[in-house]
């Protein structure tokens, strides 16, 4: 790709985020009552798999940790993906990630090894989405976790309040604050749908957000695309 070639991004619009992370908080939520892992950040699992080492049991920390390593992984992939110009590249992100999505149930039995098949498999679809889509409105988003955004938040509202007044008759509508409650509303609901679903109908209430990932993809081939 030259240089004056512009690089497509994904689609627009606020139904998009909201799904995004509606997906995020069901994928996390699920993975943690199903087997006991998180699947959509690193830092949750870093500090189980520590407990788990200090506790004796590295067999369950290499879990944890494998789980960190494997989301990582599909961010970088999604990232990767999304540099080409081709504006059916985020459509086949949110394919893999439905693919993977749908096998993780069939991958989840009694025994250990289809735990830790299913966490792989679901923290490396929670990756590639979070790689894929990472602004919104110009703003730095995630729609898997929501530390980074909130603390980004806080401080920077932090540091605006902290420098000159601002005039009496300057704006309080602040975009990103709109944007960041949104995803976070998005993302609890997400994961409270996910945590009544599972216990009713354990793994096989993954099948649940493949639904939510068929609308984005057919969402994504009929919408304007961000630049």
């Amino acid at each position: 790709m030259n240089a004056t070639t512009p690089m497509a991004g994904p689609p627009s619009g606020p139904w998009l985020y909201w799904l995004l992370g509606f997906v995020g908080g069901y994928g996390d939520a699920a993975g943690f009552v199903l087997a006991r892992t998180f699947t959509g950040h690193a830092t949750g699992n870093l500090v189980l798999g520590a407990i788990e080492i200090a506790t004796g049991d590295p067999r369950s920390a290499l879990s944890h940790f494998s789980a960190v390593v494997t989301f990582l992984i599909g961010v970088f992939l999604g990232a990767w993906t999304m540099r080409s110009s081709k504006r059916s590249r985020f459509s086949s992100v949110i394919i893999s990630e439905l693919i993977l999505i749908l096998a993780s149930p069939l991958l989840l039995s009694g025994h250990l090894a289809g735990a830790q098949s299913f966490v792989l498999c679901v923290s490396l679809a929670l990756g590639l989405q979070n790689g894929a889509f990472r602004r919104a409105g110009g703003i730095s988003v995630h729609t898997t976790y929501l530390t980074g955004m909130i603390t980004s938040l806080i401080s920077s509202e932090a540091e605006k309040y902290s420098a000159e007044p601002l005039p009496p008759a300057a704006s309080t509508y602040n975009p990103r604050i709109v944007l960041t409650v949104q995803i976070w509303t998005a993302f609890v609901l997400g994961a409270i749908t996910a945590a009544a679903a599972t216990f009713q109908f354990k793994q096989w209430a993954m099948l649940g957000i493949s639904l939510v990932l068929l609308v984005v993809i057919l969402g994504s081939r009929t919408v304007g695309y961000a630049r």
